[in-house]
């Protein structure tokens, strides 16, 4: 299957059917995440893997559309980052420096453009910005979760005081932006048989 099948496979699963991701396909998909691309490289998110049934049972109240949560494999929650400390951006760059076996002296220039670019962002411009690098995490998993005959669903409509109370997220410095439930579509789910409605490529496209 070719990445536009599997696009055009994929859809907004309602219902899944039970059944668990294997472990290696799983992988995959988060490496894609993991993968995605991240002004600046700093990731400012974190994802969270719910697969146990105890977890799930748990943050089903949490969401208005509770038969994703239910009925999943896997349920993924981007978390995006409220607040830059000037510890994390440390942090990143004695990643960099271990990984890249690159002397700390030699990122000063990087490292001192990250913190000026950081200091004059607004603590809402700094969230904007973090929510922005989740959702382009959130679409590599979707894509890699289609390439990989895995049925998936986005979910924003959930209480967010709840959430964050069950995965124990701290409001002051983190928020959960976004959700995907993966897994297996159900028989039962009708809306796969349904076509896919997109605009028009006249609609949608403009070339200058």
């Amino acid at each position: 299957m070719n990445y536009l099948e599997a696009l055009s496979r994929r859809y907004s699963v309602k219902k899944f059917n039970h059944q668990i991701i294997p472990q290696e396909t799983l992988h995959n998909i988060l490496e894609s995440g993991k993968l995605s691309a991240s002004s600046l490289g700093l990731q400012p998110y974190k994802i969270v893997i719910v697969e146990s049934e105890e977890m799930k049972q748990k943050l089903i109240p949490a969401f208005y559309n509770p038969s994703q949560i239910s009925t999943c494999s896997h349920l993924i929650v981007i978390i995006s980052k409220k607040v830059i400390e000037e510890s994390y951006i440390r942090g990143y760059f004695n990643h960099i420096s271990e990984v890249r076996e690159t002397p700390m002296e030699t990122l000063d220039p990087f490292r001192n453009s990250i913190n000026q670019h950081i200091n004059q962002k607004t603590h809402d411009e700094i969230f904007n910005w973090a929510e922005k690098q989740s959702y382009i995490v959130l679409a590599n998993l979707m894509y890699a979760a289609a390439i990989e005959n895995i049925d998936s669903c986005p979910m924003e409509g959930f209480r967010q005081d709840l959430i964050e109370e069950i995965l124990n997220i701290e409001p002051e410095t983190e928020k959960v932006t976004v959700t995907l439930a993966l897994g297996f579509r159900s028989e039962e789910d009708h809306f796969q048989h349904m076509k896919k409605v997109r605009k028009p490529n006249e609609k949608l496209f403009k070339f200058i």
